[in-house]
């Protein structure tokens, strides 16, 4: 697969295609298959890029909405800490959609799992610390800029690997990413979001609207998961009918954080799963609540304080993106840095995380050869992008994404307000401007940072020494 001309060879292959030298596949899901490449053209020689493959749309009738979508969005968008796309290529035979995305080398997966079981110790406070201060400053951006990710896990959180930013990290994956400053269908017509493992309780009671304290509560979920290195609600999800109620997981989440109760939640009683009742969760018992002895954290420690406001039952007083920046805990040493996976203090042990596994049997179009998996293997100018719900066999559901390149200029909205919209628009049957006024299920605090010159402000810098009281 190497030369890039296997079965059918070069000359059936489309034109752009021929640019590349094809070493495997990386990834797979509902949407499509990603692949590992080499560049060949002159200058990028080598370079290593992820290609996605998307499935037709359900009517075979042109490129799936799920795809314009993300191209919308990932055009428009420019953060150090989020995917950026690289390009867009269409087969003009089968009108085939593929995206091209810089590699990276490792997610937040794989880096818990080297640690669960390889290394057999927990991820030092620095690397945690850094890799959580990156994600929310990620999330800042998107949420300032009225953009829901929406399937936020560990898999989707990619870190670079060797090169000028090795230890950054890059949110990826916006197949389910939705600007919510427009009118958003109710869940029951638009389908679950989240991964369940990282889904909110608001979502699994029934909730028909969200804001953008969804994305907070699966960081929560994944602070805690990279501070104990196994998921912190680890329910099973049930699958027979669309949207159905998801017990197993509430019940995961109430023997930690207690029962939910309308003083602490006053819109829980509106909950349609909670107002029926049907499984009667409201009279289930949960006795000695403690996320503290889950996570091993005192509870007086800022770690605590931090993860306890985040996995916050009521979704307008969970804390923010940007609150969650200024926390105590990123003013106390170790204090984050850019490179999360070099330790910040001399003599402290580097772990060298593997590649990630490359399926070198299968070509691009899907058919199987004899060659044997082998890791991808990098260069310098590895960087990373986004490839939304693509997934790779493993033991739990998992999407494949790829990342970005840093430094490209800031651009504005003004494509979100094309009438057509391109999947986007799907939220907005009407074909309503999607203004950037105040949104009605805008996260409490929220409107207050929005950056009114377009989307270049909410970059905010690493900590510094002093530290900040609140």
């Amino acid at each position: 697969m190497g030369d890039g001309s296997n079965r059918g060879g070069v000359s059936n292959r489309p034109p752009w295609l021929q640019q590349y030298d094809l070493v495997g596949k990386i990834g797979e899901g509902t949407y499509g298959l990603v692949f590992l490449a080499r560049s060949k053209l002159p200058g990028n020689r080598g370079k290593c890029v992820a290609i996605k493959k998307f499935k037709q749309s359900k009517d075979g009738d042109g490129v799936s909405p799920t795809a314009i979508r993300e191209i919308m969005l990932l055009r428009e968008i420019s953060h150090e800490n989020v995917v950026k796309l690289v390009n867009v290529h269409i087969n003009h035979v089968d009108m085939s959609l593929h995206l091209a995305f810089d590699y990276a080398e490792h997610d937040l997966y794989e880096i818990i799992r080297h640690h669960r079981e390889k290394v057999n110790q927990c991820i030092n406070q620095y690397t945690v610390k850094s890799l959580l201060w990156q994600l929310l400053n990620g999330l800042n951006y998107l949420h300032s800029n009225w953009i829901i990710h929406r399937d936020l896990k560990p898999s989707n959180i990619l870190v670079m690997g060797e090169g000028e930013e090795q230890g950054v990290v890059k949110i990826a994956d916006f197949g389910l990413a939705r600007i919510y400053n427009a009118p958003l269908k109710p869940l029951s017509d638009n389908g679950v979001v989240v991964t369940i493992w990282y889904r909110a309780p608001e979502l699994l009671l029934g909730a028909k609207h969200y804001t953008s304290a969804v994305d907070m509560w699966a960081v929560g979920c994944i602070f805690a998961e990279l501070l104990t290195l196994k998921p912190l609600f680890q329910g099973v999800e049930v699958k027979a009918i669309p949207n159905p109620f998801q017990l197993d997981q509430l019940d995961k989440i109430f023997k930690v954080l207690g029962h939910p109760t309308q003083e602490k939640w006053p819109s829980l009683v509106s909950l349609p799963h909670w107002q029926s009742d049907q499984q009667q969760i409201q009279a289930r018992k949960y006795d000695n609540p403690g996320l503290y002895s889950v996570v091993h954290l005192s509870q007086k420690s800022p770690a605590y304080d931090l993860l306890s406001k985040m996995l916050e039952y009521d979704p307008r007083k969970r804390i923010t993106a940007a609150q969650a920046l200024e926390h105590e805990y990123f003013r106390m040493d170790p204090l984050p840095g850019r490179n999360a996976l070099v330790p910040s203090q001399p003599g402290e042990r580097v772990i060298n995380y593997p590649a990630r596994p490359v399926d070198t049997t299968t070509d691009f179009e899907g058919t199987t050869s004899v060659q044997p998996s082998q890791p991808a293997s990098g260069n310098s100018m590895l960087v990373s992008v986004s490839a939304a719900s693509v997934v790779a066999p493993r033991p739990v559901p998992r999407q494949m994404p790829l990342v970005g390149m840093r430094g490209m200029p800031a651009v504005g909205m003004a494509a979100f307000n094309l009438a057509s919209q391109a999947g986007i628009g799907g939220l907005n049957p009407g074909n309503i401007p999607m203004q950037r006024g105040p949104a009605p299920q805008a996260h409490p605090q929220q409107m207050k940072r929005k950056d009114p010159a377009g989307m270049g402000m909410q970059n905010i810098g690493y900590p510094s020494q002093h530290r900040r009281r609140f």
